[in-house]
């Protein structure tokens, strides 16, 4: 991790300094997005105060802000004109191809990670989240979120399974469908199904309907904890799930996995699989902090946490699989 390595190196209080104040530049961009600045500034070169009534703010607010992107590199000034750069042409403008939409959700883990002193002290999150503005509107985003890395991803993880046995998968709480995308393409007589939440699977439809896989994903509403999800499948999929629940809510949701993977069928799990002292991946150990200040008791867990949990579920040949990124595959099989 990129921050981590940079700490070790640091040589004076300076430097020091400069590493606790890099939250600020974090800010000016997230604060860009939400008033939507880049998206303003789509081929056009405005003054503060133009830019200023687009954003419903106040010009000397804007005017301080957009200096500050300059100084970041992502907007330039010429004669009290401002103009995106290409980098912000590219990932921030909405309606462009590589807009990083997911940043909706890094405004949201901002305002999350701001309890973080209270989230340590009680050891678990203190966002009411029923009740909180952190509740509101954050789906889409979140899903964009996910979506943007799994798509990403989703290739280079599936050539790691063996899927010649493979017809019937299943992708519990598959999200934007990028894995079951990635699924139906490896193999072509693969059928896939998504089950996800209520409000999230018409997320999954509209990013599914834009692949050319349509006709070979279909999708079941339920929660994960409570509902069926049916049987038959030769390899189901918990990505990114797990560091959602507790450990008795994961030996559960192993359980219910078992139950509907066919003989010899495979339970895939991929996550950040923890070192046993808990220090690597180092991003594992932030995201242990993630879920800290966001859930009620998800949590990182090691790779004999999760191999404890699959034998107990009933699976057998549990093996670990390095992916190329910071995540790892466990695979279980079904007697």
């Amino acid at each position: 991790m990129a921050a981590t390595k940079k700490m070790s190196k640091l040589r004076s209080p300076e430097e020091m300094h400069e590493m606790i104040s890099s939250f600020r530049m974090s800010r000016v961009i997230l604060t860009a997005f939400e008033l939507e600045i880049f998206s303003i500034l789509e081929k056009k070169n405005l003054t503060s105060k133009q830019i200023a009534l687009r954003a419903k703010a106040n010009i000397r607010g804007i005017d301080r802000l957009l200096n500050a992107l300059c100084a970041l590199g992502l907007v330039t000034k010429k004669q009290g004109h401002f103009a995106n750069t290409s980098l912000s042409r590219k990932y921030l403008v909405k309606g462009q191809p590589n807009f990083l939409a997911g940043l909706a959700h890094s405004v949201d883990l901002w305002k999350s990670w701001s309890t973080l002193t209270q989230a340590v002290i009680q050891g678990t999150t203190v966002i009411d989240r029923k009740n909180s503005e952190l509740n509101e509107n954050r789906l889409p985003g979140f899903i964009a979120a996910m979506h943007e890395r799994a798509s990403s991803h989703a290739d280079e993880v599936i050539k790691r399974l063996d899927l010649t046995n493979v017809c019937k998968t299943l992708d519990i709480g598959g999200g934007s469908g990028a894995y079951s995308i990635g699924l139906v393409r490896a193999k072509e007589d693969i059928q896939a199904t998504v089950f996800d939440l209520p409000d999230v699977i018409p997320l999954t439809q509209s990013y599914v309907n834009k692949s050319r896989f349509a006709s070979r994903i279909d999708f079941i509403e339920g929660d994960f904890k409570r509902d069926s999800f049916k049987s038959g499948y030769d390899l189901i999929l918990l990505s990114a799930v797990i560091h959602m629940n507790s450990s008795e809510e994961n030996l559960n949701l192993f359980k219910k996995a078992s139950r509907a993977l066919n003989p010899r069928g495979q339970l895939v799990i991929q996550d950040f699989i923890m070192s046993e002292d808990r220090l690597k991946p180092e991003f594992g150990a932030f995201f242990a902090l993630n879920m800290l200040v966001n859930t009620k008791d998800g949590d990182t867990y090691t790779e004999r946490e999760v191999h404890t949990l699959m034998k107990q579920a009933g699976l057998t040949r549990i093996s670990i699989i390095k992916t190329p990124f910071i995540t790892s595959l466990v695979v279980g099989k079904k007697i």
